[in-house]
């Protein structure tokens, strides 16, 4: 789903590059006031995870892979602006050493898979402290997975279609689709990461924390 240069209009790309420039610019203003070392220790952790995770690809069919984007991981465990942050790193390390997405929309494809997965994920952490329920939390955590992948790829798709390079009534039903069915693999990967590194307790604490 990441979107190389020359798929996007100027128009399109400048805008998303502007609301992602600022929404990045206020998370650092926001996170740096109350940021501790130990966060700082796992934002460092989790954007390694996170990007040795977007490493492996698993097939969907007719060609098609996919991989965990982790962003509603990410928001889980550290909460939504550190995860922000950590996305934007993972997202220009992606562009400038494997051509992961072009630099020219770098702001859209942090935008598509990055930042509103992260909102997503931090929606479901609040859902999160208010269930007793183990499972409760893992569906709603899981639910936040799909959805980011699905939203992501109507976003693209919109965002193609706006540009010109292919009408979005031909491109949008396809993505959907296609992106439908790795968003269960996003969300089944999520939860048993979240299982695995006993994310809800951690994610609790540091809601305890701060609240960001």
């Amino acid at each position: 789903m990441h979107i190389p240069d020359g798929y996007l209009s100027p128009a399109v790309w400048a805008t998303l590059d502007g609301i992602s420039a600022a929404t990045v610019g206020i998370t650092v203003k926001k996170v740096s006031r109350d940021l501790d070392s130990s966060k700082v220790s796992l934002m460092g952790l989790m954007g390694a995870f996170v990007f040795a995770a977007q490493m492996v690809n698993f097939p969907v069919g007719g060609g098609t892979s996919g991989h965990l984007l982790g962003s509603v991981l990410m928001a889980s465990l550290l909460g939504v602006g550190p995860a922000i942050l950590v996305m934007t790193v993972v997202f220009v390390v992606q562009a400038l050493l494997f051509g992961d997405g072009g630099l020219l929309v770098l702001g859209a494809n942090l935008f598509n898979m990055g930042i509103v997965g992260c909102l997503l994920g931090g929606a479901a952490r609040g859902v999160a402290g208010r269930l007793n329920s183990e499972i409760l939390y893992s569906l709603a955590t899981g639910a936040a997975a799909w959805i980011a992948v699905v939203a992501g790829a109507a976003l693209t798709s919109v965002e193609i279609g706006l540009s010109g390079h292919a009408p979005l009534a031909v491109i949008l039903a396809p993505m959907l689709a296609v992106h439908a069915v790795i968003g269960v693999g996003e969300a089944l990967i999520t939860v048993a990461a979240m299982k695995f590194l006993s994310v809800r307790g951690i994610a609790r604490a540091a809601q305890v924390r701060r609240k960001v």
